[in-house]
């Protein structure tokens, strides 16, 4: 609202300063400050709302060191989060961007979910909250909504050279020309296209076309492999959305991990909506796509100011309503700025803790079946609680999982240059 503002301002009123919401990297960093005061000063107004309306969290004994301490911590915390994302964005965001809106509406579609399953866990009393079928009803909606939006907005394209965009059969938009590059004088004639392309990590060319996966269909390839995208987008956005869910166990935890996502994603916004930084990384540009460093942005504050209450010992918890929110947004950052392969490296720490819960329970079920005894892989699932079983410190576990965190953003970050 306010960039509609300055934007009508700077067309018709000759006043200093306006100017200066043209730029990303203004609108940016007013983005996460302003996020940051709306996390610390509403954090604690919630906070005390939340302890007047005994809104706590039930803690199951599960025989961990600081468990019993945390029984009534109040939850539904992710409401801080929402908040810090929402109010920014629709402040300095070009809301006419169809990056912003899609990412808005995941933002609100999940968080209504994850209220949802709080508010049924604290005010009905049923500890399970939402049934798992309705959640999963409610993630592949979204990944089916994010996939569709994908394939058939006509601002959702990719800058292909118009060679390549005839000779693969990409719908083209508009015909450009490539800008100069450094010391480069040739000037190429380049298509914004509708195609399902995607950065892949290690491979020479650093692309992949998901229609050539199923060239072998012909004529109906093009079909297929649209298919074959929105089934990938639903499987993502669901279990990033319920591996964040998972990671959600200990004071910190889920926010600081996310918190490091977002700042890679908002610089793969950056260099994917910067015409010169993807021609010289050879990544995809895509065009509109940097008003997402706002949305980015804001996200890492919400995170950051979140994690003034959340920090061991938490003064209250997320909740559902945040870590599937958080999760979700993510996901479907990485599925818009087409870096959605890169979210096993990325998302590290989410994906770690989703296998360790599937694999102790398939390994539980495979022993009792064959030995008749059920057998554990880990002392605890998810991961997190297998390191408290060994007598570890909870601040220890999370400092320790954040700085895993850094490591494996700074590989997702290299592996734009290692193919």
């Amino acid at each position: 609202m306010l960039y509609h503002f300055f934007e009508f301002l700077e067309k018709n009123v000759d006043l200093p300063g306006t100017g200066l919401f043209r730029f990303l990297t203004f609108r940016a960093g007013l983005a996460i400050i302003i996020s940051l005061i709306i996390s610390m000063v509403f954090g604690s107004r919630i906070i005390r709302f939340l302890k007047r309306k005994q809104i706590g969290e039930s803690v199951r004994d599960l025989g961990l060191e600081g468990q019993k301490e945390k029984e009534g911590t109040p939850t539904m915390g992710g409401l801080i989060i929402v908040l810090g994302i929402l109010v920014p964005t629709l402040l300095l965001a070009d809301l006419t961007n169809i990056y912003i809106q899609l990412m808005l509406l995941v933002t609100c579609w999940m968080t209504v979910i994850g209220f949802a399953d709080d508010y049924i866990k604290v005010f009905k009393g049923k500890k399970k909250g939402l049934s798992g079928k309705l959640k999963v009803i409610g993630q592949v909606g979204l990944g089916l909504i994010v996939g569709v939006v994908m394939l058939a907005h006509q601002d959702i394209v990719v800058r292909v050279s118009l060679e390549t965009a005839q000779e693969k059969g990409y719908e083209i938009i508009r015909v450009v020309e490539r800008p100069q590059l450094f010391n480069n004088t040739e000037q190429v004639e380049m298509a914004y296209a509708k195609t399902k392309l995607t950065n892949v990590p290690f491979f020479k060319g650093n692309n992949l076309d998901y229609k050539g996966l199923v060239a072998f269909a012909g004529d109906n390839a093009a079909k297929i492999s649209d298919i074959l995208f929105v089934i990938l987008v639903i499987f993502i956005v669901t279990a990033v959305s319920n591996a964040a869910n998972l990671t959600d166990g200990l004071d910190g935890l889920a926010a600081g991990v996310s918190a490091i996502a977002g700042a890679i994603l908002g610089v793969f916004a950056y260099v994917s909506g910067h015409n010169i930084f993807a021609d010289y990384l050879s990544i995809l540009y895509l065009p509109f796509s940097g008003e997402l460093v706002v949305f980015s942005a804001a996200f890492i504050g919400a995170c950051i100011g979140f994690l003034w209450y959340n920090a061991y010992p938490a003064k209250i918890f997320m909740g559902d309503t945040g870590s599937l929110t958080i999760g979700a947004i993510i996901a479907s950052l990485a599925i818009i700025l087409r870096k959605e392969l890169l979210i096993p490296i990325l998302c590290g720490i989410f994906l770690i803790e989703n296998l360790s819960v599937i694999i102790q329970v398939a390994w539980f079920k495979y022993t009792k079946k064959r030995y008749g005894v059920g057998k554990r892989v880990f002392l605890m699932a998810p991961l997190h609680h297998h390191f408290q079983k060994q007598g570890m410190h909870e601040s220890q576990i999370v400092t320790r999982f954040w700085i895993v965190g850094v490591l494996l953003a700074v590989i997702t970050v290299i592996t734009l240059k290692i193919r």
